[in-house]
């Protein structure tokens, strides 16, 4: 159950980081108020999976989820310039993400 509440709080992670570019120093409502939410449910659940996933391995794999959902949402908005290069270094982070879990004695 911890790795599942990681993955869905490295999915958070992606929400509240893209909300934050969003919110216009806070100065935009929704943005600011999904920020927020998104935030505090993710740092909860990292927190709740750290009781039995390493915080090394936790950490890595939140940031990764986090990182990776980021810069994929933003090319396929047209936030961000798409590149195979930058696909490639996603899908390459998500393998490490997956031997984190698959070589982790939790």
């Amino acid at each position: 159950m911890s790795w599942v509440i990681l993955v869905v709080s490295g999915i958070l992670e992606a929400v509240w980081a893209t909300a934050l570019g969003k919110t216009e120093g806070f100065t935009k409502l929704w943005p600011s108020v999904i920020f927020g939410v998104a935030l505090v449910a993710s740092m909860g659940g990292l927190a709740w999976a750290m009781r039995d996933i390493s915080t090394g391995t936790a950490y890595a794999v939140w940031v990764g989820i986090g990182a990776s959902l980021t810069v994929a949402y933003a090319m396929i908005t047209g936030d961000e310039a798409f590149s195979f290069v930058k696909m490639l270094l996603i899908l390459g982070l998500v393998g490490c993400v997956v031997g984190l879990k698959l070589v982790g004695h939790e």
